[in-house]
C-alpha cells in the first residue's frame, strides 16, 4: 500500500512539475518569430536535458524520501505510525453462556523506549481488564481469557463479532483472533516506513560522517571505495583491450564473425552473477577471481559495440577512400576506427555501468575491503543506513565516471552525429 501511494505521489509531482515549468517558460519567452522556430519531432540530436527538470527531479526524490521516513529535514510528512495510549473492549462468554465485558488498554511507543503499561481497572465480573505495551510497527498478542475463568472465550470486540481468523477494526488499529482464541493487536502503521526498511536521510548522512571519520571494519571509506574503483577499472580495461579488437575482427572478416559470433551471442545474455561459482572454481576467491568476473562483464559488451561501430560506417566513405588509393590499413586507421568510436564510447559507458553493478557481487566472496563488501557486511547486521549509503556512493561514483566519459567523447570524437 505504501509503495502504491509513493508511486502515485511521484507521478503526480512529475506531471505537476512539468506543467508548472512549461507554463513559466512559455510566459517568460518572447513571442517573436525566433520563438516559433522548432526542430523536427524525433530528432534525438536536438534533445537536451532540461536543467530545471533535473533539479526538480532530485528535490522530489529527496522530499518523498524524507516524507515517507519521518525525516527532520523534510518540510512535510505522510501519516506515520500511531504512538500513544489506546484500547478496546471485548466481550467474553463463560462455559455457562454468561457474558461480561472487559477493557484492554495498551500504550504504543517507539521501538527501544521503555514504557510502563497502564494500570488495569477493577473487575466487576468474571472478565478482567488487561494491559500491555506495543512497539510502533509491531504487533502484540493478548491472551485475555487466561484470567477470565475456565472455558471463557471472546465473542466480540468493540461490539463487533469476532471468531478465529477474523479481523475487526478498533480505534488506532486492528484486532485479529488467533486459532487458539487469543487477540493479536496491530496498531496503525500509517504510510511512513520503518527505519530498518528505509532510514531517513539524516541517518544515512550520519553513517557517512561516522565511517569517513572512523572507517568500517578496519579500513577507511576511501580504501573501500578505492579498491572497488581499482577492480572495476582493471576489469573494464582488460575487457576493452580484448573486446574491441575482437569486435573489429568480427566486423571486418566473415571468418572471424562466423567463428566468434556464436560464442559472443551465447555469452552476451548470461548475467555475470551466474558465472560466480565457475569463476571461484577456476580462479579462486581472491583478487584474480574478482578481476576475471569484471573482465567478463565488460568483454562481450565491448566486442558487440566495436562490431556495431564497424557495421555502421558509411560505405560511401570506404569507397571514397579506395578511389583515392588508400590501402586497407589506411582505411582501417582513417575511416573505420574514427567512425566506429562513437559506438565504442557508448558501449564503454554501458560496460562501465555493468561493471559497477557487478562489483558488489564480485566482492561477495572473501573480500576484506570494497564498497560491495561494506554493503554486504552491513546487511548481515541489518544496518540499512550503511547499505543505503554504500549504494548512493556507488551510484554517485558511477555517475561521475559516466560524465567523464561523455566529456572525453566530446573531446576525442567531436564528429559524432555528423555524416
Amino acid at each position: 500500500m505504501t509503495g502504491l501511494v509513493l508511486l502515485l505521489l511521484y507521478v503526480a509531482l512529475f506531471v505537476g512539475s512539468m506543467v508548472a515549468v512549461a507554463f513559466v517558460t512559455r510566459n517568460r519567452t518572447r513571442k517573436d518569430f525566433t520563438a516559433l522556430k522548432t526542430v523536427t519531432f524525433g530528432d534525438e540530436s536536438a534533445v537536451r536535458p532540461n536543467r530545471a527538470a533535473s533539479i526538480i527531479s532530485v528535490l522530489v526524490i529527496f522530499l518523498l524520501w524524507g516524507a515517507f521516513t519521518g525525516s527532520k529535514w523534510a518540510p512535510f510528512h505522510v501519516p506515520g505510525p500511531f504512538v500513544g495510549e489506546s484500547g478496546f473492549t471485548y466481550t467474553a462468554q463463560d462455559a455457562a453462556g454468561q457474558t461480561d465485558d472487559a477493557q484492554v488498554s495498551f500504550i504504543v511507543h517507539p521501538v527501544g523506549e521503555d514504557v510502563a503499561a497502564p494500570e488495569p481497572g477493577a473487575a466487576d465480573g468474571f472478565a478482567e481488564d488487561d494491559t500491555g505495551t506495543i512497539g510502533a510497527y509491531r504487533t502484540e498478542l493478548f491472551r485475555v481469557t487466561s484470567n477470565d475463568g475456565e472455558g471463557a472465550t471472546v465473542i466480540a470486540v468493540d461490539g463487533q463479532e469476532i471468531a478465529p481468523g477474523r479481523t475487526v477494526d478498533i480505534a488506532n488499529g486492528t484486532v485479529t483472533m488467533t486459532p487458539r482464541g487469543s487477540l493479536n493487536v496491530r496498531p496503525d502503521t500509517g504510510f511512513q516506513m520503518e527505519s530498518i526498511w528505509l532510514p531517513a536521510p539524516e541517518e544515512v548522512v550520519g553513517a557517512f560522517v561516522d565511517i569517513w571519520q572512523n572507517g568500517y571494519q578496519n579500513f577507511t571509506l576511501i580504501e573501500h571505495l578505492g579498491w572497488s574503483l581499482i577492480r572495476v577499472l582493471v576489469g573494464f580495461v582488460l575487457g576493452a583491450l580484448v573486446g574491441i579488437p575482437l569486435g573489429y575482427a568480427m566486423g571486418l572478416s566473415g571468418w572471424f564473425r562466423g567463428w566468434f559470433d556464436p560464442i559472443v551471442e551465447f555469452m552476451r545474455p548470461v548475467p555475470p552473477l551466474a558465472l560466480i561459482p565457475l569463476v571461484i572454481i577456476w580462479f579462486g576467491i581472491w583478487e584474480t577471481g574478482k578481476i576475471v568476473l569484471l573482465f567478463l562483464a565488460a568483454l562481450w559488451i565491448m566486442a558487440i559495440a566495436a562490431r556495431a561501430g564497424v557495421s555502421g560506417v558509411n560505405i560511401t566513405k570506404v569507397h571514397a577512400a579506395y578511389s583515392l588509393g588508400a590501402s586497407k590499413w589506411q582505411i582501417l586507421r582513417h575511416v573505420i576506427i574514427p567512425n566506429s568510436l562513437p559506438e565504442i564510447f557508448t558501449g564503454a559507458r554501458v560496460a562501465m555501468g555493468v561493471c559497477w553493478g557487478t562489483v558488489v557481487a564480485a566482492e561477495l566472496v572473501a573480500a576484506q575491503k570494497g564498497a560491495g563488501m561494506m554493503i554486504i557486511a552491513a546487511s548481515k547486521f541489518q544496518q540499512t543506513y550503511i547499505v543505503l549509503m554504500g549504494i548512493i556512493l556507488i551510484g554517485l561514483i558511477g555517475y561521475g565516471i559516466d560524465i567523464l566519459m561523455r566529456k572525453a567523447e566530446d573531446v576525442l570524437v567531436p564528429w559524432k552525429g555528423r555524416s
